[in-house]
């Protein structure tokens, strides 16, 4: 194990000063220690195709650039490396962290088949690749390997970094920039409530005929502690891709009413979806935003919601409605009232997790079984 600073330090000596990132947990030391650093700079990317994409523009621009991101969005990544960094020789040094590592650590489920491809995947797009240091000595010749790489072919080389590699960093507290918005009338409330709240208040307003997509991570952990029920789909993995499946689920079952609770994280990571809502206007969907401002359950790193008016993209992208709404009791009647047609409820809330919060004990396979037989069984 090695100190994020030991990394980052000997890195910036060699130029590398700009760091564009999604968060993983095994990554979360060094994104902490490059935002305490003020000579640094890390720009938090809404999925791994833009991290790349950020660190190649910095590396045309002439300054030393990493991506850091989990392996399970290396395939959101595929495209800029092999259409982008490839075809442009732009030099970026990548970190991928190895979750779902064989004969490593146990993981969930959704980690399992990435974990055995990674390095394959990276080979496959003639990325050459090196384990991350796992000691001080390890710094140098590992930098080096990768410096010549880079100086010969001018084309990314990656540090695939296991599970306990670095050891933790906190993260110094600083305020958040709040950006003047072009959009006139944009509100902003002082969130109430926190998600297991908010997720009450929903489950009270609820029909047993409806569906819920609940996004991967805190959210479907929650909402499974407060009521497992086998109408709740329990998103894993698929970051963002909640609306999207609520999507697919809403036209397949369109006389059913389906109700999509989404993140800030996850949204902004897919933001593209709200368009194809939009076009699409499922009658039968309501698409809820919990927003708390952060990547909770990877460490709790900011996003960039604090900036951003979702009721306003939402209808600027074609939802027919969008509601701001910081009073559980509030949603409740929302979601009790069964007003059809595609409507966005953004829905800021306070961070906090519950102590011991479980998790599924089903396995996906076993959500998805008992999800269609409720979909049969209530026909």
């Amino acid at each position: 194990m090695i100190a994020a600073q030991e990394f980052i330090g000997a890195a910036a000596a060699q130029g590398y000063t700009l760091y564009a990132g999604v968060p993983c947990s095994y990554l979360t030391p060094f994104i902490n220690q490059v935002l305490n650093d003020g000579t640094l700079r890390y720009v938090g990317a809404v999925n791994e195709g833009d991290a790349v994409a950020i660190a190649a523009g910095a590396a045309l621009g002439g300054r030393g650039a990493i991506a850091m991101f989990q392996n399970s969005g290396l395939g959101n990544a595929v495209n800029p490396l092999t259409s982008l960094t490839w075809t442009f020789r732009l030099p970026v040094l990548l970190i991928v962290t190895w979750r779902g590592q064989p004969d490593g650590a146990p993981d969930e489920p959704q980690h399992e088949l990435m974990g055995a491809i990674t390095p394959r995947l990276l080979e496959l797009m003639e990325i050459p690749w090196r384990p991350f240091p796992a000691h001080a000595s390890e710094i140098a010749p590992a930098l080096a390997a990768a410096a010549a790489h880079l100086q010969r072919e001018s084309r990314p080389f990656a540090f695939i970094m296991s599970r306990g590699a670095v050891s933790d960093t906190a993260l110094e507290p600083r305020p958040l920039p709040h950006l003047p918005r072009a959009v006139a009338g944009a509100t902003a409330i002082t969130p109430q409530a926190t998600r297991r709240q908010m997720l009450a208040a929903i489950q009270r307003g609820l029909q047993p005929e409806d569906l819920v997509v609940a996004t991967t991570g805190y959210t479907g952990r929650e909402l499974y502690a407060l009521e497992d029920r086998p109408n709740q789909w329990y998103l894993v993995g698929s970051m963002g891709c909640a609306a999207g499946f609520g999507l697919g689920l809403a036209l397949a079952q369109p006389r059913r009413r389906v109700l999509v609770l989404d993140g800030d994280g996850a949204l902004l990571m897919r933001l593209g979806v709200l368009a194809t809502l939009g076009a699409e206007r499922p009658p039968n969907l309501l698409h809820v935003l919990l927003d708390n401002g952060m990547h909770e359950s990877t460490g709790g790193q900011a996003t960039v919601a604090h900036n951003v008016d979702f009721g306003t993209l939402a209808t600027a992208a074609g939802y027919p409605t969008a509601a701001l709404v910081s009073d559980p009791a509030q949603l409740t009647a929302l979601v009790a009232g069964r007003t059809a047609g595609l409507h966005f409820v953004h829905v800021p809330i306070r961070p906090g997790v519950p102590e011991a919060l479980p998790r599924p004990q089903q396995s996906p396979v076993e959500v998805a079984a008992r999800f269609r037989a409720h979909l049969h069984g209530s026909d």
